[in-house]
């Protein structure tokens, strides 16, 4: 069961490090989770978003199941996470979760996302969105798994 995440952006801020860190060691198989940072664009606006979109698409196959983070998606709360995601992996399909950048993505990946999931109608900045995803994924783990970490 493989969760990939594509972030656009510089590398983990230390704080944000540890944390995903924290989260990580806490994972257990078949969860193989990992992190590809994208560079953001050195352009701006429209041009910065068509650029990073591109490098996002590129990184994603036909097969994967693409979980794109925007503010104007669907808010759920954390069971409904996990069966979200547990559904592509019990067909052994590829979860990809994208944290587009500043300008956020061009349609071509919003038509690409099979789900558009919105942690909340507030804007977060990037490095604390990443350590909230790790966090949350842990978490969909844990209520998957059937364990007692998220007390409904």
């Amino acid at each position: 069961m493989t969760l990939r995440i594509l972030a656009i952006g510089k590398k983990h801020e230390s704080w944000v490090a540890d944390g995903i860190e924290r989260y990580g060691k806490r994972m257990k198989k078949p969860f193989d989770v990992s992190w590809q940072l994208l560079p953001h664009s050195s352009r701006e606006g429209d041009a910065a978003r068509t650029e990073e979109s591109a490098r996002i698409l590129a990184k994603v196959s036909a097969q994967d199941y693409l979980v794109l983070l925007d503010e104007r998606g669907t808010n759920i709360d954390s069971p409904a996470l996990a069966r979200t995601l547990q559904r592509p992996l019990d067909t052994s399909r590829t979860v990809v979760l994208v944290i587009g950048g500043a300008y956020g993505v061009d349609t071509p990946v919003h038509r690409r996302a099979d789900f558009t999931w919105s942690l909340s109608k507030l804007v977060f900045p990037h490095q604390l969105v990443r350590l909230m995803l790790a966090e949350q994924l842990y978490r969909a783990q844990e209520i998957a798994g059937g364990r007692p970490y998220h007390h409904s």
